[in-house]
């Protein structure tokens, strides 16, 4: 796994700082031996390199749009020139530690594991070659490279953990923007579950979520390289080991899945050991055609509720591989949650809108053509002996018709989706005053403190739905003569008053959207409004008198 640009020229930055650093410990160590009478040509040397140094922090300062770093190959034959010209093996140590480090970073723990036995090597041929041969030497010999050795590699284990760290960090914020609400549940999970399965590279991903509330496991599977759109299969809880298995605290792989099969696993909240491992019916082994496999559980409300499960892999998934995508899955709890409570949110917001024109047709549109059908049948028997009186209702019934067609219209106008950005919110706000107060009847005061709001606009939407659904509640149930409306802003939050002198609420008192919630009292669509932008509801009603409706929608 590779990191990013980003991760990657932070890496880079990394290399480049830790050179001079070295470089200075070296040249630290040649002054010493400069002031017994050293040679000069090997500190002459590490001062021009560590000038070279300063002046490559540069360049990749100036070049970093490009991704230029300078090559490793470049400090690699630097150490070698020092290897022969340095007078001393402690200030050969110092530049080799940076290359054993730099190596992990950009060729990997094996290959930098290489390089320190070799440089390890070089230096005890070094030492040998200058040296007389006897026993106490070889034993400092030895000690000289198992300690190099030993230096080389823990830089270089260092530098390659760095590089993982900076890989894995980028994986899980990558993946995570992947679960955007604006692009929809189901285009969210597809492209999720596209990369899981192109990362750890297996044939088919699918995720299991068991929704309480409705009884049902939905299942979302998707193949790598498939773009269409996904659909959610919906099955009975009876059926829930055969996507979500028997144990919902087990993470677990099953290698090979044939005879007693080959596997491993633990429990995800202590990580024991599972000596008994769940597996698939083997009915759904058939239908999805499955081998191997690796799955674990992610949670929703504190509970365990859903399964990623990787489907068929093209090599032998390992403990560490399991380990990490046990990770990946719990990094991937709180942004799935969010998108499965967005949806109960949504879903019932919906079905409240839905129950809302139901009874808005029913008790307007519907009760006027069940009684312009009588008066039509009894027009019809009277036309022959009064012309005169039916020619009168003919009249009544077509005023009738056309109020009622106004009213559907202005029905079916609310019910379209409007485009509120921030920079428009004051004008549509005064633009439907000024209709509801021709079509109402009703006195509007709209008082606006704040020129202009600098609220986001998926908080302005839901606010201006809020506004226009009050108002509309108030025309057809409140039979107010007066209502006054306050919106303003300070640095913190957004807040929306709507305040009438109608019949108020069946209740007395002053409660919030979660209280009436408990009560089963209050407008369900302005608070689930409400609530999509964590906004909080205040309802003040007093039978008779009137009632009033605070929004207060926090903002950063």
């Amino acid at each position: 796994m590779q990191p990013n640009a980003a991760e990657s020229r932070y890496l880079q930055r990394q290399i480049a700082y830790a050179r001079p650093i070295f470089l200075v410990l070296a040249v630290v160590d040649l002054l010493e031996l400069k002031h017994v009478g050293g040679d000069d040509l090997p500190f002459v040397f590490l001062l021009g390199y560590l000038i070279f140094a300063l002046v490559v922090i540069s360049a990749e300062q100036l070049f970093r749009k490009g991704g230029w770093h300078l090559p490793l190959v470049v400090d690699l034959a630097a150490l070698i020139v020092f290897l022969f010209i340095s007078p001393s093996e402690v200030a050969i140590w110092f530049p080799y530690l940076f290359v054993a480090f730099a190596a992990g970073i950009r060729w990997g723990l094996h290959r930098a594991i290489i390089l320190a036995g070799a440089v390890s090597l070089a230096l005890v041929v070094r030492v040998a070659v200058h040296g007389v041969v006897h026993w106490p030497a070889v034993i400092s010999w030895t000690a000289l490279a198992v300690g190099t050795f030993a230096g080389g590699v823990g830089l270089a284990f260092l530098g390659e953990r760095s590089r993982r760290h900076s890989s894995e960090n980028d994986f899980l914020a990558r993946i995570s923007s992947l679960l955007q609400v604006d692009q929809g549940m189901a285009e969210s999970l597809r492209l999720m579950l596209d990369e899981l399965a192109r990362h750890f590279g297996c044939q088919e991903a699918y995720l299991a979520f068991r929704d309480s509330e409705l009884e049902r496991i939905f299942v979302w599977k998707v193949k790598p390289g498939k773009s269409e759109r996904i659909s959610p299969e919906s099955i009975t809880l009876a059926r829930a080991d055969a996507y979500l298995l028997d144990d919902l605290d087990a993470t677990l792989c099953w290698n090979s899945l044939e005879g007693s099969g080959e596997g491993f696993g633990w429990d995800r909240r202590d990580a024991r050991k599972l000596t008994t491992l769940p597996r698939l019916p083997r009915t759904s082994q058939e239908d999805l055609h499955v081998l191997s496999l690796a799955t674990a559980m992610f949670d929703h409300s504190g509970q365990p509720a859903g399964r990623i499960v990787l489907i068929n892999f093209g090599h032998k998934v390992t403990q560490q591989e399991l380990r990490w995508f046990e990770t990946v899955v719990r990094h991937l709890g709180p942004p799935l949650e969010n998108l499965f409570l967005l949806r109960h949110m949504r879903a019932r917001a919906i079905e409240a809108e839905r129950s809302r024109i139901s009874r808005d047709l029913h008790d307007g549109i519907l009760q006027t053509l069940l009684s312009v059908e009588i008066q039509l049948d009894v027009l019809r028997r009277q036309a022959a002996r009064t012309p005169e009186h039916a020619a009168a209702g003919i009249a009544d019934l077509q005023q009738t018709v056309r109020n009622e067609s106004a009213e559907l219209r202005h029905l079916v106008t609310d019910l379209r989706p409007v485009r509120v950005q921030s920079a428009d919110l004051v004008d549509l706000m005064h633009g439907f005053a000024e209709r509801y107060r021709n079509d109402a009847g009703i006195a509007l005061d709209l008082l606006i403190t704040s020129d202009g709001l600098l609220a986001p606009d998926r908080v302005c939407r839901e606010l201006f739905q809020i506004y226009r659904e009050a108002l509309n509640n108030i025309k057809k149930h409140a039979r107010a003569s007066h209502v006054v409306v306050k919106l303003w802003q300070d640095d913190s939050r957004v807040i929306l008053v709507v305040d009438d002198n109608g019949e108020g609420f069946s209740f007395a008192g002053r409660f919030t959207g979660d209280e009436l919630d408990r009560l089963r009292l209050g407008p369900i669509s302005i608070k689930e409004h409400a609530r999509t932008v964590g906004g909080v509801l205040t309802v003040e009603s007093s039978p008779g008198h009137g009632a009033r409706l605070t929004i207060e929608v926090p903002l950063g």
